[in-house]
This record gives C-alpha cells, structure tokens and sequence, in this order.
C-alpha cells in the first residue's frame, strides 16, 4: 500500500535527550557516569514515569533505596532540563520536508508528562504535527502495541500506510508486527537514504 503518513519517535531521532548531558557536569569519570545510569537512574527506572509515574515518587523510592547517592537522584529530575541537547539537524531537515510534501506527520513518544511540555516550549518544530501521543500522559509505552493501537485508532490512520521511525530497535519490530513500514533510525542520512528508497521522498 502506498504510504500516506509519517510517525516519528522523538528523543534520539529529533531531539538530543541524554541523561549524561548532565551528570557529567556532577560526576568527573565516564565511567562512574556509566555506573550510575546502570545501576542507579536506570532507563528502566525511567521508563516508569514515561509510563505516568511521578517524578516526586520516582525520587522517592531511589533515594530511599540508594541514601548514599541522595543527591545526585535528586538531581535526574530536578535539573531534568540539562539533558535536553539540541535538535538534530537533519532529522529536523527531514521533518520538514515531508510537511512542505503535504504528508500528515504524528509524534509517537516515550516521554513523561511532567517534562514533555519543556521540550515543547523549547523546539518550534512540534508545531509541525498533527497529532502527538506521550506515553506519560496516555499511561502506556512502547513497545507495547496497545499504544500503537491507541495512535492509529485516535487519529484514523492505517498500520499499513504508515511508516514509523524509532532509534529503539524493539520499537520498531513492535510497529513492524502491527503492520507499519518501519525504520530503525541510526543517522538522519541513512533515514533519508529509506525514504529516497520508498519513494517518500525525491532523491536530491
């Protein structure tokens, strides 16, 4: 079928969002940085409030199981916006040239309610979606396919006309199973290059 719109996955695939933006302002070896998001702030421990858990109860329950690294938990959320990079040019780039080509675009995002509305406030592009799901504020995450579901129901749209794009290799194979035509995102050439292919886009 031919495709008809775009979904994009936003941290790692238009925006820089990397907990280590910050923590190397706090902790002086990459190595001990390592061993505090793998141990510690874990991504699965963050997952939780991109499902809908609160930043306040999420602090809580680490530092009551961690004491001796208090304050650097405290820190994860409360100085969430020093992990928030830049946009990624190309990415964007992308984005925008699919919007000039008249193709519908949706945000699909792993995201906590609570931070989300700082990125939205501090990169315009948003502005170009039609419609954006945040797993925090819908209490569901990818890979689940209930979100998936939830996109495509909400908005109307068709798997199978659909290409979705994610940095999360399990993401995609979820979007996959459900009938997306989907893209493991690794750089915004290698996007471009798929979409050339696909013929989304023309070739430049």
């Amino acid at each position: 079928m031919a495709i008809k719109t775009i979904v994009f996955d936003f941290g790692g695939v238009l925006v820089d969002w990397n907990p280590r933006h910050l923590y190397r302002k706090l902790i002086p070896d990459e190595a001990q940085i390592d061993w505090f998001l793998d141990t510690i702030c874990t991504n699965d421990w963050n997952l939780q409030q991109d499902k809908g858990r609160l930043f306040a109860d999420a602090t809580r329950e680490r530092q009551e199981k961690f004491p001796e690294h208090k304050e650097l938990i405290a820190h994860y959320y409360g100085r969430w916006e020093e992990m928030l990079g830049d946009s990624i040019p190309g990415s964007v780039a992308i984005l925008k040239e699919l919007k000039q080509a008249g193709y519908p675009l949706y945000g699909l995002t792993n995201w906590s309610a609570e931070s989300f509305p700082v990125a939205l406030q501090k990169f315009d592009f948003f502005s170009l979606f039609d419609g954006i799901l945040v797993s925090g504020e819908e209490k569901l995450i990818k890979p689940d396919f209930a979100i998936f579901t939830l996109l495509l129901e909400r908005y109307g749209l068709e798997a199978q006309t659909c290409v979705f794009i994610d940095d999360n290799l399990m993401n995609v194979e979820a979007a996959r199973e459900l009938g997306f035509q989907a893209i493991h995102f690794q750089s915004a050439s290698l996007l471009r290059d798929q979409l050339v292919n696909w013929d989304v886009l023309a070739d430049s």
